[in-house]
């Protein structure tokens, strides 16, 4: 890419080269002299000055006459090229670049004087520090001035709360003096490496880092840092805001910078009168990988520069808030919340709001209700930001309470509208709730005037649309006469944080004549001006399915919370007090009720009126459901149990809600489903009859049509290995199957039949016709015992089909020794899941991959009534012809589920496992043999288990885990030795092999710690002492620690009259210690024969001798030893409590040990990830005494739980004799 850039910028150069008087060709090679040796992009200019060379031979010379149009169009040719605008030409005749003249260098008054006029400071209100610098400072003015910047600026800035960075005028500065200023922001405990800068004149890098000593004190991090930024700020002063920017130190504010550069210069194109602008260095961070450069530094914050401070006090002022803030917001939710419950909770959260992250009171408050919403999830909890104040609510409208009966009537009447219409349905609108004062006087009244006219109407309908609420007084009065006499209907609770009180909403007492019941349809009709009183009577009926609410969603406008605002910001919370609770326990949080049928409230009476023309055969198409069910359910008993679980619901007005066939369909294949958990249960809407699919007939294809739809039904494979692989996407007919029986067998069948073994691929199978199955099963047994394979039960007939295989087939059979693999998938379905269920059943297949849909052989579509409506119903069973119930509707589930793209590769590692098994079972019958510590034993397990082969007791096996299960049984079986075991161990716990992976040895400092871990010691009264150690170590562990354990563990017991060795909760280890730890029991200067062992792979005998050498001093033989024991205690505790007991030095307390074995080793079988555990060292004696398998027997026996205190009662009665 570098190089197209060279070879573009070339052409751009060539095309507008003007005669030779003006820029001749010598002179655009001296400009990409100039380019090569200065630009700090040189990887961008590679091979140009050899493509100018030789562009110089082309003759498309385009002159320019003007030399300033000449310069501009170089210029675009330039920065396009190279894309940075940085770069520019210019024509300037008579201009000429000077040296820079030396100057004398100033004293230290007029430096002061010059940074002084380029900084500014003050102190703003609330202790903000600002602090403007329109130049930075290189390294040795700041070494010159720094003792007096800090003492007349710094001093007074530092011990602000919060600092402002004004950048917006600074234009230029010294790159050297970054770290110094950047580090003023930073902890001084680790350098950071801020930026690195390219010089392309000298060719090297220059890295800033945060000085790890500054003058004056640091800028604590805990303060807030925000840098003001503008279009003007440029160069390094950019490198200063893009810094702090990405240390997350500052928050930057105002306008996108210039995207300058750290160091531009103008240079003499050759001899002429043009010139070139070539950045110098470049800026690249360490912290992002990028630069500032060309593109400028974005602010977090994006304001107008002139807005940039204003905008900047307003987010420190609101940080500074955001502890009240957070304390105002947490006693109110203490004081009114009504979860009270989820109070701490919301506190701690919003507790951890960090105000360096706030830049607005909006970005507070979206912020405040991210935190409390991730906890209480409630709505009506909210924060938001206003200028207006919150107001308190407006109280109802006071009405005079006349008490004269007129007067209560007027007032009735223009409250209540009820009306009669067409159809005999009932009307009332009421626009407004009555408070709780006028109910009792206007409650004897309703009756006659409201209920009486109502009584005798086939439906009602209630008008909400214009209701605006009001107290929530009257809801139980207005819903009692929608319920049956009867017990009291309980209809919502309300529970008041305030008064910390519940109440409870019931049915009122009424006259009968007042009862509408709950039999006729009732309609509420809502719009968004619906609100609460209003809202919660219409969430009541619709959620006691007590009437069907239309029209539009409500206002969501409930008088169960209260606002107010924080302290002196303009945010304002608004907090619920109330909670409402429905019948069914539910809370309403106080959204909008949300209407059954959703239209503009203006055509909400017209859709009532569709409603319930639905609505009057809505008893029938339920109960033709529950009767359809009946009919052909193949499963009678369960139709039975959901036919009464419809009409439950029906009577439980479930059906309300449903305003048309589409939403009828859907609610009653929910309660179908749920009901008959048979998800093939389905109600769906029609306007013309499906056909049903066994109404088509099978198609039979035409001799020119065979070859095109083997092709396409059939994939043969024989993979390596001698594995067939048959794939097909449909189950074809029996009549098929028959006609295209001889093609088939020539180009399907014959190419498998002499494979090892079989993958049939369902996996894309979703099923066709069932008729062939026994055709395609009986394939994979013998002609002779008929195979049962399953039962169809057809429920419209009532008769039980059985399916068998046929005694003859066409063609050669597979033969049954060879194994099957069925893969499946969730799609896996209807006559393809009866034929993988049946190979499962009769234990003639394994199948790999996931369990299949669960569909049926046959489902029938039946009308409901004369409706628009269809159900979908299985109207066969299949029955195992092995236990004789009906196969799960959750499909098949496979031996080994694995997702459906693994399942060819896992079937395949099957077949290859299967293949070595038997000779994975005689290299370990070997192993045994060769290895075992008993020769005989051994011998006698490999020739059972070489019987055992050849018995197929390892015939479908499908993993490596499931092998060592198996042959770890029969090991165990056959030798009656636990620990002639057969472990699997994958690949990623290699390190954890036993007998093969050495134990890890812990470093030297840890030592210490474990062994005053691993062992504990007491002195009990007489000075007995308690040793217990859970675990023996090899003996180079020991000896590398031996001065450690001496002085943490044995000079603590080493000087008692007796000693009582715990080994009740050790598991064993290396046996290779035991004779250093027995010789601490016995005298020095008299070896002793601790115990003779048996190595069977190098078929000799070792002799256990006590050590001559100790590390501290011997217990000797004198002292009273008692050993405690449980049938926990195994393996090498078990040989030291046996070679103590043998030889009479110490007395055996607790249970018999568990019967373990010297340490096995571990022996890895061919190359399998099974490794096989053989004891391969046993006790070797002339008496033939040995604890290997059968453990030691104590001399007391006694429950471990108790060993100790009877050891200890021991000693006590042998101290009190010996007294």
């Amino acid at each position: 890419m570098a190089g197209m850039s060279g070879l573009w910028l070339m052409v751009i150069l060539v095309s507008w080269v003007p005669s030779a008087k003006m820029f001749q060709s010598t002179t655009m090679l001296d400009m990409a002299e100039v380019l090569l040796e200065n630009y700090c992009f040189p990887e961008n200019l590679a091979g140009m000055k050899e493509a100018i060379r030789q562009a110089n031979q082309s003759e498309e010379i385009l002159h320019v006459t003007e030399p300033h149009t000449l310069a501009a169009v170089l210029t675009a040719g330039v920065q396009g090229a190279l894309n940075d605008p940085r770069l520019r030409i210019s024509y300037e005749p008579g201009t000429s670049i000077q040296d820079p003249v030396t100057l004398p260098p100033l004293g230290p008054e007029m430096h002061l004087q010059l940074v002084q006029s380029s900084v500014r400071f003050e102190i703003l209100d609330n202790n903000v520090g600002y602090l403007r610098i329109d130049h930075i400072i290189g390294a040795e003015m700041v070494k010159e001035l720094g003792p007096i910047l800090v003492e007349s600026i710094w001093d007074h800035i530092v011990s602000t709360d919060a600092l402002i960075l004004d950048l917006r005028y600074s234009e230029s500065g010294n790159i050297s003096g970054v770290p110094f200023l950047i580090s003023y922001f930073c902890e001084a405990s680790n350098p950071i490496h801020i930026d690195s800068v390219y010089n392309r004149p000298s060719n090297s890098t220059m890295e800033l880092w945060t000085l790890p000593s500054v003058l004056g004190e640091r800028y604590s991090q805990d303060k807030d840092l925000l840098v003001l930024v503008s279009s003007n700020t440029q160069g390094v002063p950019e490198d200063v805001a893009y810094i702090l920017k990405h240390l997350d130190r500052a928050l930057l504010v105002g306008e996108r910078t210039a995207g300058g550069s750290l160091n531009v210069q103008k240079f003499r194109i050759g001899t002429s009168d043009f010139f070139i602008t070539v950045p110098l260095s470049r800026s690249i961070s360490p912290i992002t990988g990028q630069s500032w450069e060309v593109n400028g530094v974005f602010p977090v914050v994006l304001v107008s520069a002139d807005r940039a401070l204003e905008k900047a006090t307003s987010i420190l002022a609101i940080r500074k808030a955001v502890p009240g803030v957070i304390a105002r917001i947490s006693d109110l939710l203490r004081s009114y919340y009504t979860f009270v419950d989820h109070v701490p909770s919301l506190v701690r959260r919003i507790s951890k709001l960090t105000a360096s992250a706030v830049i607005s009171e909006q970005d507070l408050a979206a912020k405040l209700n991210c935190e409390l919403q991730a906890i209480c999830e409630d709505p009506r909890l909210t924060i938001r930001v206003s200028a207006v104040p919150p107001r308190a609510l407006a109280p109802s409208p006071s009405v005079d309470l006349a008490s004269d009966a007129s007067s209560l009537l007027h007032l009735l009447g223009s409250m209540f509208r009820v009306d009669i219409l067409p159809g005999n349905i009932g009307y009332l609108r009421f626009d407004q709730f009555p408070g709780g004062a006028l109910m009792p006087l206007l409650g004897p009244h309703l009756e006659d005037k409201v209920w009486v006219p109502l009584k005798d109407t086939s439906a009602m309908i209630v008008d909400l649309r214009f209701n605006t609420g009001g107290p929530s007084d009257a809801i139980s009065l207005l819903l009692s006469p929608f319920q049956e006499q009867g017990p009291p209907v309980l209809f919502y609770t309300v529970y008041n944080r305030l008064s910390n009180t519940s109440q409870e909403f019931s049915t009122l007492p009424a006259p009968k004549g007042s009862l509408y019941g709950s039999e006729r349809g009732v309609y509420v009709l809502t719009s968004h001006r619906t609100a609460s009183a209003a809202e919660e009577f219409a969430y009541l009926m619709q959620s006691l399915k007590r009437a069907t609410v239309i029209g539009e969603i409500t206002s969501g406008t409930l008088h169960h919370s209260r606002s107010f605002p924080i302290g002196e910001t303009n945010l304002i919370i608004t907090i619920p007090f109330l909670n409402f609770l429905d019948n069914n326990g539910e809370y309403w949080l106080g959204a909008g009720v949300v209407p059954d049928a959703i239209v503009l409230a203006e055509e909400a009476l017209e859709k009532t009126k569709e409603v319930m023309t639905f609505h009057a055969n809505l008893f029938e198409l339920v109960e033709e459901a529950a009767n359809l069910l009946n009919t052909y359910y193949a499963m009678p008993e369960v139709a039975a149990q959901v036919s009464s679980v419809l009409h439950a619901k029906r009577l439980a007005g479930w059906y309300r809600s449903v305003v048309d066939s589409e939403s009828l369909a859907s609610q009653l294949t929910r309660d179908l489903k749920e009901a008959a958990a048979d998800h093939r249960l389905q109600v769906f809407c029609s306007m013309s009859a499906p056909e049903p699919p066994e109404e088509a007939p099978e198609s039979i294809p035409s001799p020119e049509e065979l070859g095109g739809i083997l092709r396409a039904l059939f994939k043969v494979e024989v993979l390596p290995g001698n594995v067939g692989y048959l794939r097909f996407d449909l189950m074809a007919g029996a009549d098929t199957i028959r006609v295209i029986g001889p093609q088939l067998l020539e180009q399907v069948w014959n190419k498998l039949v002499d494979t090892e073994s079989l993958v049939i691929d369902m996996r894309y199978n979703v099923g066709g016709y069932s008729t062939a199955i026994p055709i395609l099963c009986s394939y994979f047994f013998a002609p002779q015992p008929l195979h049962h394979l399953y039962t169809v039960f057809d429920q419209p007939s009532s008769t039980r089909t059985q399916i068998w295989t046929m005694p003859k087939v066409l063609g050669q059979r597979y033969s049954p020794e060879k194994d099957i693999y069925i893969l499946t998938s969730h799609i896996t379905g209807s006559a393809a899941e009866t034929f993988t269920r049946a190979m499962m059943d009769l234990k003639r297949a394994t199948v790999v991959g996931e369990p299949t849909i669960g569909g049926a052989l046959s489902i029938g579509t039946y009308r409901m009534a004369h409706s628009d409506l269809y159900m979908a119903i299985p109207n066969q069973v299949v029955l195992s012809s092995v236990s004789g119930k009906v196969w799960s509707v959750s499909g098949a589930e496979p031996h080994v589920p694995v997702q459906a793209n693994e399942a060819l590769q896992v079937a395949l590692g099957i077949v290859r496992l299967r293949a070595k098994i038997p000779g994975i079972v005689r290299t370990a019958g070997e192993l045994v043999a060769a290895n075992y510590a008993s020769a005989e034993g051994g011998a006698l397990v490999a020739e059972h288990l070489t019987h055992l082969l050849s018995q197929d007791q390892y015939s479908g096996i499908n993993s490596e885990a499931e092998l060592a299960l198996k042959l770890s049984a029969h090991l165990h079986h056959l030798s009656g030795d636990k620990h002639l075991r057969v472990a699997h161990i994958p690949e990623n716990r290699k390190d954890h092999i036993p007998g093969v992976v050495p134990m890890p040895i812990p470093p030297p400092e840890m030592f210490e710690d474990l062994i005053k871990f691993s062992f504990q010691t007491k002195v009990f009264d007489n000075t007995v002492g308690y040793l217990r150690f859970d675990m023996f170590i090899d003996l180079e562990h020991i000896t590398q620690v031996s001065d450690l354990m001496v002085q943490h563990v044995w000079n603590k017991i080493a000087n008692t009259t007796a000693l009582i060795v715990d080994l009740r909760y050790n598991i064993g280890g290396p046996t290779s210690a035991i004779p250093l730890l027995c010789s601490y029991f016995f005298e020095d200067g008299r070896p002793v024969l601790l115990d003779r062992v048996y190595n069977r792979p190098t078929d000799t005998i070792s002799e256990l001798w006590t050590v001559p050498h100790v590390a501290g001093e011997r217990y000797g033989s004198g002292r009273q030893l008692i050993l405690l024991t449980s049938n926990f205690t195994s393996g090498a505790a078990e040989e030291f409590v046996f070679v103590m007991k043998r030889l009479g030095r110490a007395v055996v307390v607790g249970e018999l040990t568990s019967g373990g074995c010297h340490p096995p080793q571990a022996y890895h079988v061919d190359d399998t990830q099974l490794y096989l555990s053989i004891p391969t060292v046993r006790s070797s004696n002339p008496d033939g005494a040995s604890w290997e398998g059968t453990g030691v027997t104590p001399h007391l026996e006694v429950a471990a739980e108790t060993a100790l205190e009877k050891a200890r009662d021991i000693l006590r009665s042998h101290f009190h004799g010996a007294s």
